[in-house]
């Protein structure tokens, strides 16, 4: 017990002192991940709030293509963008490959099913609830799009929420195309992986602290949004 007491002293040591190494990869990993939901939510609100709008050819392909990338395990994700970024893959020729760039992809082929899904949700609810209102006012589809959106917009937010910590918190597939290069493509989860295989569990220690702070942050936005306080003042 006296062990895991200096480790986690030696942690918080490395947090509040600065250390350069260990808030240079929180660093990256925030860029990562950001750049990752940014994008994924330019691509994901739009297609998730037409699935739950419009009809159009191909809609159920699509939905099966959203459902079908939710269900891949990460890994599968990172060897896709791996033999696609590749030397002998179709964009080899732009080297990619282990950088920043290729974990940034992998991320947003991850996070865009879980952002275009729970928008799926919930402009569904929206179009239910306001719908008919909105077509009696004459709106174009891209304007009543827009509007729905609008009003859906804490469940989107909290999507938003969700995708940013499910790219955080990813390893299997940043690390197949990141590598694990340090100072390069390093991130939080992949040296908690490599710090705890070489014993230096200060480190891993400090980042994992980090990562619990990240997703206590989203866990109580998400819960704010939903409204988990006035709940939680009914339950007492």
């Amino acid at each position: 017990m006296s062990g895991f007491t200096e480790e986690l002293a030696g942690a918080l040591a490395l947090i509040f002192s600065g250390d350069a190494a260990l808030w240079a990869v929180v660093g990256l990993s925030l860029q990562v991940s950001l750049s990752a939901v940014l994008i994924a939510a330019a691509i994901g609100m739009p297609l998730g709030a037409s699935l739950a709008v419009f009809r159009f050819p191909g809609r159920g392909a699509v939905q099966v293509l959203v459902d079908t990338l939710m269900g891949l395990p990460p890994v599968v994700i990172g060897l896709m963008v791996y033999v696609i970024l590749s030397r002998s893959g179709p964009l080899g020729v732009l080297n990619l490959l282990y950088t920043p760039t290729a974990m940034i992809i992998a991320q947003v082929i991850l996070v865009t099913p879980i952002i275009a899904a729970l928008t799926r949700q919930a402009v569904a609810a929206s179009h239910e609830e306001y719908g008919e209102q909105l077509a009696s006012f004459g709106l174009s589809p891209r304007a009543a799009l827009a509007t729905l959106i609008w009003e859906a917009r804490p469940a989107i937010i909290t999507a938003l929420l969700a995708g940013f910590g499910r790219a955080v918190a990813e390893v299997g597939a940043v690390m197949i195309v990141g590598g694990n290069i340090a100072h390069v493509t390093r991130v939080m989860t992949t040296t908690i992986a490599l710090e705890t295989s070489k014993g230096n569990l200060a480190l891993a220690l400090a980042l994992g602290v980090i990562l619990l702070v990240l997703a206590l942050g989203v866990t109580l936005a998400v819960r704010l949004l939903q409204g988990g306080p006035q709940d939680t003042r009914a339950i007492s």
